[in-house]
């Protein structure tokens, strides 16, 4: 589809509905009856079983399936640091994909500062009403502080969409991927450019499920044990010992590209110099590291981006709608590792016969958040 083709549907769209979201009465309020159950006087009972037990609040309100959506719109999709508003867009349409692939209702929370200490202090003033909190679109590295002392002083759960759900889809495709390829999980050696937030959680999410060799790269190079410049303490925690300084060098021998940084990053010449049957996933949006075409030049066994018009599209859509299903189900007051794994696992169990153009399911494949849903609750309770 054309670029202007585009912009002019999109903007349409979004002009014509004034938005993709609208809040629906779950019960009518046609007759007096209706209007004294619903609100005064009956409303008094739900709002006194609450205050006697405040467990109750699942029972009788919409927080169980009520998911917050909270951007301060420092790091919207590919557009940077758009501000609150220009957020909007974005977080109504991680809403609808909320309420169509899982069943959760979810609303858009933008906020006008950008300040970490406020941002956690309005996340934590407004959660009673929610059962979970997906932080969307928010700039490293105060995502990841963000993010932790939520967790913390939350008894609900709070997932960094950008980070875990990105990792959970990152290591479904690879757990198909190394399996076609014959490879060991164990033994590969892998390597990422980008060390945001995306880049970081895959990072550790790679390791916790067994890799052995994850080298990080970034603006200044790899990411390696003694580094000083450009470092933080994310980075501090997945630096390894290397004798590679760029990633020209660090994809000598690798087995796994993953790309979470820029276009044009990559060449057919530094394909070649990987192992045998050397797995690419460019997911640079719009435009990849390397594009499919030279990828294959240089010899690619498996190439998925983050594109749909390429086969093996690696989308955060297939994670995060089950997550917070499982996770809601569950009750959970946190999700875990165990139950991001087991989403991962979960996701590449639902493709029953991989090929090297079919890794992953799409994100409109029927089923997909039902099943990821399940292996999470089934985690949460374990």
């Amino acid at each position: 589809m054309p670029i202007s083709s585009l912009r002019d549907d999109a903007l349409a769209l979004h002009k014509k509905n004034h938005g993709k979201l609208a809040v629906a009465s779950k019960v009518p309020v046609k007759t007096k009856e209706d209007l004294r159950l619903a609100y005064t006087p009956g409303v008094a009972e739900p709002c006194l079983a609450i205050a006697a037990d405040p467990s109750s609040v699942y029972d009788y309100t919409m927080k169980g399936n009520m998911v917050a959506i909270v951007s301060d719109g420092s790091a919207v999709l590919g557009l940077g640091n758009i501000g609150a508003a220009g957020a909007i867009p974005v977080m109504e349409g991680k809403a609808i994909l909320f309420k169509e692939l899982a069943g959760v209702d979810a609303f858009p929370i933008c906020l006008v500062t950008q300040d970490p200490d406020e941002i956690v202090k309005t996340v934590k003033n407004i959660a009673p009403v929610f059962g979970g909190i997906n932080l969307e679109d928010i700039a490293a590295p105060k995502c990841f502080g963000i993010e932790e002392r939520l967790k913390k002083e939350l008894d609900i759960p709070v997932m960094h969409d950008d980070q875990h759900a990105t990792a959970v889809v990152v290591l479904a495709g690879l757990i198909n991927a190394l399996r076609l390829a014959g490879k060991p999980f164990s033994s590969s050696t892998l390597v990422i450019s980008g060390a945001g937030a995306a880049g970081i959680a895959v990072a550790k999410m790679l390791s916790s499920y067994g890799a052995k060799t994850v080298i990080l790269c970034d603006t200044e190079g790899v990411v390696y044990k003694g580094r000083t410049k450009n470092m933080n303490e994310q980075k501090d925690a997945v630096a390894v010992s290397t004798s590679a300084r760029n990633l020209h060098d660090a994809l000598k021998g690798a087995d796994v590209f993953i790309g979470l940084s820029k276009p044009n990053l990559v060449t057919p010449a530094m394909v070649k110099s990987m192992a045998p049957k050397p797995i690419i996933f460019a997911m640079s949006n719009p435009d990849p590291e390397i594009t499919p075409d030279k990828a294959r030049e240089g010899g690619a066994f498996i190439i998925a981006t983050g594109r749909s018009d390429f086969p093996n599209q690696v989308n955060n859509v297939l994670a995060f709608p089950g997550i917070f299903r499982g996770a809601l189900d569950a009750r959970a007051p946190q999700i875990t590792e165990a139950m991001k794994l087991a989403a991962a696992e979960a996701l590449a169990s639902f493709i029953k016969k991989p090929t090297t153009e079919l890794i992953l399911p799409s994100p409109i494949d029927a089923g997909v958040a039902k099943t990821v849903a399940e292996a999470v609750k089934k985690a949460a309770h374990q």
